[in-house]
Formats: C-alpha cells, sequence, structure tokens
C-alpha cells in the first residue's frame, strides 16, 4: 500500500488504482487475497464504506471475486483485462491528443516515429 494518499482524487479511486497498479506489475498475483477494506481502512485512517467503494467496483470489472467469509481474491483473468482498458484509455489521453496536437504544429507521422525513436534511444544513453 502507498504510504499516503493525496487529495487530487477521491480516495475509492486511489484505493482502486492501487490495486490496479499492484495487479498489472504483478505484486499481487492471479488467486492472491488483496487487502480486506478493514485493512484499508485502518491503513489510512478512513472509513471501510470508502475502501470498499473502490473494491467493489473492482469486482464489478471482474477483476477481483468474493469469497464469502475469507476476502477478496484476483481473478484469472485481471491483468489482461486491466492492460486491454488501460491500453484503451491510454489511446484515448495521450495518443489522440498527442496526434491533434503534432497535426497543429505541423509535425508529420515521420517526424513524429522519429521523435519517439529518438526517446528510446535517450532511455538507453
Amino acid at each position: 500500500m502507498k504510504p499516503i494518499l493525496d487529495e487530487t482524487k477521491p480516495i475509492f479511486l486511489q484505493i482502486k488504482e492501487q490495486l490496479e497498479d499492484s495487479i498489472i506489475s504483478g505484486s499481487i498475483k492471479t488467486g492472491e487475497r488483496v487487502p480486506s477494506t478493514n485493512e484499508f481502512a485502518s491503513y489510512y485512517k478512513i472509513n471501510p464504506a470508502t475502501a470498499a467503494k473502490g473494491i467493489n467496483e473492482l469486482v464489478d470489472e471482474s477483476i477481483l471475486y468474493k469469497r464469502r467469509g475469507v476476502g477478496m481474491f484476483v481473478t484469472e483473468d485481471a491483468k489482461q483485462i486491466l492492460i486491454e482498458k488501460r491500453r484503451q484509455s491510454f489511446y484515448k489521453n495521450y495518443l489522440l491528443p498527442l496526434k491533434n496536437e503534432a497535426e497543429k504544429l505541423q509535425i508529420s507521422q515521420e517526424e513524429l516515429k522519429e521523435m519517439v525513436e529518438r526517446l528510446e534511444q535517450d532511455d538507453e544513453n
């Protein structure tokens, strides 16, 4: 769990995103139990209903499943579902605005590709 929640977005969303990130990164694996609403509530000093809201959204999205009396667990397809969801979000939130801005600046597709390749080379150095 992240040590501190910030005030830029609702707490339940931060909990949800924290779990999503942990599943995508592999720090929480398929079939593993995730922290309970009470564990989140105790750790962050928040209302358990707030934590439950984020966790329940993941249940609704088939990322987590409930085992009565035991807890919440990561579904078999969770990682793939999350990656696909993030890819769609990446396209919509980053690539489309990038393309639109490039067009405004009269940057060709070829120049844009070269810029991306340059980023890769900079990362290697």
